[in-house]
Order: C-alpha cells, then structure tokens, then sequence
C-alpha cells in the first residue's frame, strides 16, 4: 500500500513534448512509472519515448483509461491546463510547474476540492512511491522501499534527507514533495492524515521551512491525531529578518512564520525536531531501535 500513487494507475504527462516534460518522462519510464499518455496541443499524434501523444486530457482517457496526470505546463497555461484536468474526473493531479499566481492557486485548490480531486503542488517536486513509480522530480536513486513516510515543502531538501534515510537503511513509503508555495493545493496537514491511515508507514519526516504558518498548523494535527511519531526538521535557521525569501510561501511576519515558532509548535506537539538535516536519520535509528 502507498498514498496517493498506486501500481494500477495509468498516467498522463501534460507538456510532454516541452524539453522538461521529455526528460522527466524518461526518468519516470526508466523508474518503472506506468506512463501511458502525453498530451500536447497541437501534437496529438506524435509519440514521446514510444508513449503516445494526444491533443486534450479528454481523448487521452477515452484512448488509454489514464486515470493520474503530472503537469510541465508553462506557468501562463498551466492554470487552464490544471482546470481541464480537474474537470475530467482524473483522481491524482501532480502540478510541477511553479510561478503560478496565488490566486490562480486558490481557485485550482478550491475546483479540486469540489471535484474531489487529489492535487499536489504547484511548484512541487512531485511524489515518489518506492517500486511503484513517481510523478514528479524527485531522483529515484535517493529512494529505496520501507516504511518511513516523507513530506516536505522543500524539493532539494527533502531529496538529501531521503538520500541520507536510505544511507542508514530507512527506506521509504512514499515522499511527498507538496511545493513551497504559500496556497499549496495539499497541505502538510492533509499529507499527515494520509500517513497515520497508511498501514504500510510507520513514521513520518516532515520537513519544513521559514515563512507561512503550515507547520504549525501540522503541530496542531500531530498533537491531536497522530499515534505515528514525526520527526521534523525546519530550514531557514540563518534566515535575515524582513528579507524576502525566494519561496513564495516563505513570509516572515514578526514572530509569525519564524524558525523558532514552528521548531517549539512542533516540539509541544511531540514531534521529534532536528537542529540539523543529517540528524534526522540518528533520530529515527535512536527511536526505533
């Protein structure tokens, strides 16, 4: 068992033919993702890395029964792009693109959620399900198959940690890339829920970041819901005060959105909080040992 990804679903990569959408599909392929559809407009016919392409989601699941989608869709159209999909009754929606207007963001999360749609991102790494396959960004070779569940703000962050946890032999269940936007579509807290009802997860990394205020919105979830234990980690520590950040989730606001507000939410709350990335594993070994 896996969240959100699983073995049977068939999915359909938007702005294949883009030079991004062509070598992350041959990274999901050479993973083993069940990748049976490119859309394009324009370009229907064609064929990416023998997956073929069609010119709308609509006859991309007439054709090939594609029941998961990943965007690489320029920011300018990925919002339509995100509503098309949502609209077609595709269950699993990964949006890697990034640059979308908040606000743009918040009417994809609020059509989703009418919908019941699973989206993740945007400005996401994606999700990683070890010997199942991924949607996304994240390298395969940092992954291996376990039990510890992965979810972070984060893209490069949590591909080190996850690195560092498969190192140790911590192998995974699934990672969780939700993007580090301040209006992700799937928030920590949702990811959370999903992990503590996973049989297959017996821990969760949360990793973290300044700015915004969804950890401890987290904090508020782990100390009310979860049995699983949480290890945490929070970057921004040697964040300038009043600087802008480069996520546009990262908002710093007096003591709101700081380092140490969500380091003590999270600790009241029980979960394990690490001074530093490469402590996360030593945490978990000491904990489960």
């Amino acid at each position: 068992m896996s969240i959100y990804l699983r073995k049977d679903m068939r999915i359909a990569v938007l702005g294949i033919t883009g030079t991004v959408g062509m070598i992350q599909t041959k990274l999901a392929l050479d993973y083993g993702s069940n990748i049976v559809a490119g859309v394009s407009p324009g370009k229907g016919g064609q064929q990416v890395h023998g997956i073929p392409v069609f010119d709308n989601i609509v006859e991309a699941i007439n054709k090939q029964g594609v029941n998961a989608a990943v965007l690489y869709v320029p920011a300018a159209k990925a919002p339509d792009a995100a509503h098309e999909v949502i609209d077609s009754g595709i269950e699993l929606v990964v949006i890697i693109t990034e640059h979308i207007p908040t606000k743009e963001n918040i009417l994809i999360k609020l059509h989703a959620r009418e919908k019941g749609t699973i989206v993740i991102g945007p400005n996401c790494a994606g999700i990683l399900t070890p010997g199942i396959g991924k949607l996304g960004i994240i390298p395969a070779n940092v992954a291996t198959p376990g039990r510890v569940g992965v979810v972070s703000r984060s893209g490069s962050l949590s591909f080190e940690i996850t690195y560092e946890l498969s190192n140790v032999g911590i192998g995974q269940s699934t990672i969780v890339g939700i993007g580090g936007d301040s209006e992700p579509c799937t928030s920590f807290t949702d990811v959370l829920s999903s992990f503590e009802n996973d049989a297959d997860t017996d821990a969760v990394v949360l990793i973290g970041e300044v700015g915004g205020s969804s950890e401890e919105k987290a904090a508020q979830y782990i100390k009310k819901c979860m049995k699983k234990p949480v290890f945490a980690y929070i970057a921004g520590r040697s964040a300038p005060p009043g600087k802008k950040m480069g996520h546009a989730g990262a908002i710093v606001r007096g003591t709101y959105g700081t380092v140490r507000s969500k380091v003590e939410a999270l600790e009241a709350a029980g979960a394990y909080v690490a001074n530093s990335p490469m402590d996360i594993s030593k945490m978990i070994l000491d904990k489960f040992r």
